[in-house]
């Protein structure tokens, strides 16, 4: 028999904190890690949001609390992270989930590549990296050190092969990717940081790209359906297994990894 058993799954007694948690990927993260059982800590701008998801975890019998944070500011970070100990105890995960992509960096019809100017450029990298990554972890991460614990970083498709148009984005994200590699080798054994991939899952940032008002795809939704083998967009709730199970003893020797949840997009050439 082997030693392996389901409960390794199981985040009993684990203090999981979301950053980015009220989007719609890192809600549902928020929610699938409550329900493996782990306290968790919905750290983001929106009041409203925040409140939902953690009224839904709650709603389910599971603990978790909202803590209103701008993650650009590490001294706002240093102080959430002072109350979740306080209200949850020491944090055991860490869920870098905040990011999305700027229109002011996305080349178009009416802005080219070089008219990009190095303040949006800047802000872009300050959501996607620093906020994203950086600053989450020179926050969280010495405790994680002290009590052995699991960073899951969020990338993108457009980190692996940059997609057209959204160019500060991408090189951002590909920037998640070398990072959840550097501290997978700086903080090991003591913390596994590992990363996902998501594909394309309709959000309010970008479902206006891919959907029409009628409900149908676009030319760009079109084209990314037919460039995806499950012929479809994830549901968020897709992610989780993998963000459970990265932040879960089943994940054990398993880091500076990244785990692609996209359906087959970056499989798929001609």
């Amino acid at each position: 028999m082997s030693d392996f058993q389901l409960s390794d799954f199981q985040l009993t007694g684990q203090v999981a904190v979301v950053v980015g948690g009220t989007g719609v990927l890192g809600g549902a993260m928020a929610r699938g890690l409550a329900t493996a059982a782990a306290r968790v800590a919905v750290v983001g701008r929106n009041q409203e949001r925040g409140d939902a998801v953690v009224g839904a975890i709650r709603a389910a019998e599971g603990e978790a609390i909202f803590v209103s944070c701008d993650a650009t500011d590490r001294d706002a970070l240093s102080a959430a992270r002072d109350r979740i100990v306080t209200d949850l105890g020491e944090p055991t995960v860490l869920i870098n989930a905040a990011g999305g992509n700027d229109p002011r960096v996305t080349v178009s019809e009416d802005l080219s590549f070089e008219q990009i100017d190095l303040a949006s450029w800047s802000q872009s990298f300050d959501l996607n990296l620093a906020a994203g990554v950086l600053l989450p972890c020179q926050v969280f991460g010495p405790g994680l050190c002290e009590v052995v614990g699991s960073i899951v970083n969020i990338a993108s498709i457009s980190a692996h092969t940059p997609l057209s148009k959204v160019v500060a984005y991408s090189a951002a994200k590909a920037g998640v990717l070398s990072l959840t590699q550097f501290l997978a080798r700086e903080w090991a054994p003591q913390v596994r940081v590992n990363s996902i991939t998501p594909g394309f899952f309709p959000g309010e940032q970008n479902r206006r790209l891919l959907f029409q008002e009628d409900g149908t795809p676009t030319e760009r939704g079109r084209q990314i359906l037919e460039h995806t083998p499950m012929g479809r967009f994830g549901e968020p709730d897709e992610l989780v297994g993998a963000c459970v199970f990265l932040a879960s003893k089943a994940s054990a020797f398993v880091t500076g990894t990244d785990l692609r949840v996209d359906g087959g997009f970056l499989s798929t050439t001609i």
